[in-house]
């Protein structure tokens, strides 16, 4: 009983003294963002047939259906081309600065706004794959996603480098973002267009409320207390939506998996012949001919799915095995990506994956990447070892680390450490 007792507090300290996962969440901010932008400039040509003045569900039909559901949808605000231009456009940027970690606390609710504008728009013009980005873009705003691999982590390394100094760093832009997307926010909600759909309204208040709080303790509070206490909660925020990104990734392949179950296709082995040979999905006819040509690997792939599928979530208990079959699964995707030609599905599914992945593959990972964005910057750089720290002109330039929480984080970035070489070397 003691034991237990102590493990739960254990876990209830580790929720609360940190934000959990943070490089399988970034990974997610960045594997979401990235399917989202890469799926609006595909369909840069088609956007008026998609979401526009010119689609088959016009104007009228989707203000009835947004009328009738509740849902949010910016894009019926104005039936003017103008209008859906600019919100298109903004989508864009804020896919791209979301993907890059710019002010993610705000960045993440305005993409969720250009994502539910969009698809709601258009309800009858996604498939699997928009209804998983629909819902992750929604989990992402109560996530701490730019904890690593992000701009606002560099901004952080260099505002704790300049209170090591005794310097008190000041931020101009996040109160400026807040207090005009605040404005704005009231002047749509005075204006009525927020009387259909309670559920965003709500959570847009909340969250601009919570980041005015958040702004007004750290400006306004004399001690360090009433912070920690809103970084608990922040934190414990974000490991229930964490958890709930799991969730719904194991819900996502166990349903799948239980209805291939019971249909007669999958259980003569045979169902993964037919799609191939659909041209809806052939982009390759002949890679789908050569797939089919066997019978037996028609029926082991067959299998093979369901079996992946229904097991996973039961694997989460046994690390190695989850590894294997994730790696699997990713595998199945990017096949389906190409054979398939569903390749926005595929990413947003490896997306969803990613939160399961081993942190210590994550931050080989960003090891790597590192080490690249290094070698590529600086000629000077790429002479230097990448575990250890070395001289380089006098000059002592440290590896490079990720800023996980717990760990000591160089405050120095690449970019200075840059300046510094050159100017030895000078």
């Amino acid at each position: 009983m003691n034991r237990f007792s102590a493990g739960v507090s254990g876990a209830v300290a580790r929720v609360a003294d940190s934000a959990l996962g943070p490089h399988q969440t970034a990974v997610i901010r960045i594997g979401f963002s990235a399917t989202w932008l890469l799926f609006l400039l595909r369909e840069f040509p088609h956007r008026q047939e998609l979401y526009g003045p010119d689609g088959p569900w016009a104007w009228d039909l989707a203000d009835q259906l947004v009328r009738s559901n509740g849902a949010f949808t910016a894009l019926l605000w104005s039936d003017g081309q103008g209008w859906f231009e600019a919100l298109y456009l903004l989508a864009v940027v804020w896919s791209v600065l979301l993907l890059l970690g710019w002010r993610t606390r705000t960045m993440s609710v305005l993409f969720m706004v250009g994502v539910l504008s969009l698809q709601n728009r258009s309800v009858f013009m996604g498939d699997g794959g928009d209804n998983v980005l629909h819902l992750m873009a929604v989990y992402l705003v109560f996530t701490r996603c730019g904890r690593v691999w992000s701009l606002d982590a560099r901004r952080a390394r260099r505002a704790d480098g300049a209170r090591a100094r005794g310097e008190r760093p000041r931020d101009r832009t996040g109160p400026a973002l807040w207090g005009v997307l605040g404005f704005l926010l009231l002047l749509a909600t005075l204006a009525g267009r927020m009387d259909g759909d309670w559920f965003v309204p709500a959570l847009l208040w909340a969250v601009w409320s919570a980041q005015a709080l958040w702004w007004l303790v750290g400006r306004c509070a004399r001690t360090s207390h009433p912070r920690a206490l809103l970084d608990v909660v922040a934190n414990i925020v974000h490991s229930g939506a964490l958890l709930v990104i799991m969730a719904e990734a194991c819900l996502i392949y166990a349903t799948a998996g239980w209805y291939k179950i019971q249909g007669s296709r999958w259980q003569d082995g045979t169902a993964v012949h037919y799609p191939l040979h659909l041209e809806y999905f052939s982009p390759w006819p002949a890679l789908g001919d050569l797939l089919t040509a066997s019978g037996t690997l028609v029926m082991l792939v067959t299998y093979g799915t369901v079996a992946v599928q229904v097991a996973f979530p039961f694997t989460l208990f046994n690390r190695r095995v989850k590894n294997v079959l994730l790696a699997l699964m990713i595998t199945e995707h990017a096949v389906i990506a190409v054979v398939l030609g569903l390749p926005f599905f595929s990413l947003a599914m490896i997306a969803a994956d990613a939160v399961f992945l081993p942190t210590s593959f994550l931050r080989r990972l960003g090891n790597v990447f590192t080490r690249l964005h290094a070698w590529i910057r600086s000629p000077v750089l790429r002479t230097l070892p990448s575990r250890t720290r070395r001289r380089a002109g006098g000059v002592l330039v440290p590896a490079p680390r990720t800023g996980s929480p717990g760990e000591p984080v160089d405050h120095m970035d690449r970019a200075e450490q840059v300046e510094q070489v050159g100017r030895a070397k000078q």
